[in-house]
Formats: C-alpha cells, sequence, structure tokens
C-alpha cells in the first residue's frame, strides 16, 4: 500500500475513534442527561460533571484521552508526521461528531492522548493550561494561552512531527472555539475573537473545555 492510501486510512480511522462521543454516553448512561442540551451545550468531561458528578466525569474524560492516543497508535513508530496529522482528524471527529449531528467538545482531550503518545510535552503543556486557568477561574483562557504555546514548544521539542502535530490539533481546537455551540446573534469580529480567547459569546457563556 502506498504512503497516500496509508494516509487517507489513518485520517480516516483516526476521525471516527476520535468522534465516538464517550461523554455524551456516560452522561447518559448515568443520569440521562443529553449534553448537548445541558448547561454550555457541549459534550466534554466538564458537562458529564455539570450532568453526572465526578467519577462519570473522570471516566469520560480518561475514555476521551484514551481515543486520542488510540487513533494514532497504528503509526506512531512508523509514520509519526503521519500519526500526527491524523491527530487532527480525531480532535476534529471529536469537535463535530457525526454521531451527534455534529456537536461535540472542545478538542483538548484527544489532544491530550494523542501528544502523549507522539509528544509528550504537549499533553503536560495542555493539562498545564487547564489547571492553572481553573486555579485562576478563567479556564478557557488558560486553555487558550496553552495551545497558542503548543505549536512553538512542540517544534522546539520534537522538530517536524512536533510542528505537524501542533498545527494539527490547534486548528480544529480553536476553530470549534470560534464556532461555538451555537450561531452568534451576529458575525463580527469581535465576538469571533472573544469567542477564541474566552469561548463563549461576550453577553453569555457558550463554551467548555474538553
Amino acid at each position: 500500500m502506498d504512503d497516500a492510501a496509508v494516509a487517507a486510512l489513518a485520517v480516516v480511522f483516526a476521525f471516527g475513534v476520535g468522534a465516538i462521543p464517550f461523554s455524551y454516553v456516560v452522561a447518559r448512561l448515568v443520569s440521562g442527561a443529553d449534553l448537548r442540551t445541558v448547561g454550555s451545550g457541549t459534550v466534554s468531561g466538564s458537562g458529564v460533571g455539570e450532568a453526572a458528578g465526578f467519577w462519570p466525569m473522570a471516566v469520560a474524560g480518561l475514555l476521551d484521552i484514551g481515543k486520542g492516543a488510540a487513533a494514532v497508535l497504528p503509526l506512531a513508530g512508523s509514520r509519526p508526521v503521519v500519526a500526527a496529522v491524523a491527530a487532527g482528524a480525531a480532535v476534529t471527529g471529536h469537535n463535530w461528531s457525526p454521531f451527534l449531528r455534529r456537536a461535540g467538545g472542545r478538542g483538548i482531550s484527544p489532544a491530550m492522548g494523542a501528544s502523549a503518545v507522539l509528544a509528550w510535552p504537549g499533553a503536560l503543556v495542555l493539562l498545564s493550561g487547564l489547571a492553572l486557568g481553573k486555579l485562576g477561574r478563567h479556564t478557557s483562557v488558560g486553555s487558550f494561552v496553552a495551545q497558542g504555546l503548543l505549536v512553538p514548544v512542540l517544534a522546539i521539542t520534537h522538530g517536524t512531527v512536533g510542528l505537524v502535530l501542533g498545527i494539527a490539533v490547534v486548528l480544529p481546537m480553536w476553530a470549534k472555539r470560534m464556532a461555538g455551540n451555537r450561531p452568534p446573534q451576529r458575525w463580527a469580529g469581535r465576538v469571533l475573537i472573544y469567542r477564541l480567547v474566552r469561548d463563549h459569546d461576550p453577553a453569555g457563556r457558550s463554551g467548555g473545555d474538553e
């Protein structure tokens, strides 16, 4: 099988794995809640916590991290650059899951899982952004800063593979933050920037973390 076919299969496989809505399933099983209608409408570990409590949130978070790792493992050793591109496909599937009519999370958990396999400093950067954001009570801002640092940090620590991985996972994460969970009342540059940095509209909450 030629390289182009391998790359295409890897991307399709990673998208499918990333699209599995573990957080949605866990919340449904434990509390019966549809995360698309809970709080911000983000299908993520934080949404599970809001709907079902800490332990279901922990399970959902680990499953979402695991699917990011599983999406890149098949080619991590032999074709790491292709695996890095596949990581972006997994995050895209998570953020716009076809199983949920394109609803989803913000991609941090699968990005952490993929980074743990391909370039571990990336997982550390993302985790640090979440932790510091929670300490400062602005998780969305902490996550945004961490995502902004991801590309240069991985380029320095892992060269081409790190650069490709950083770009591949940050693009769908930032695209989802700007798209939000629902269209804004009016599209404007200020709204898009506010969504990108704060992950919600200037006059309301519409974002999430994982």
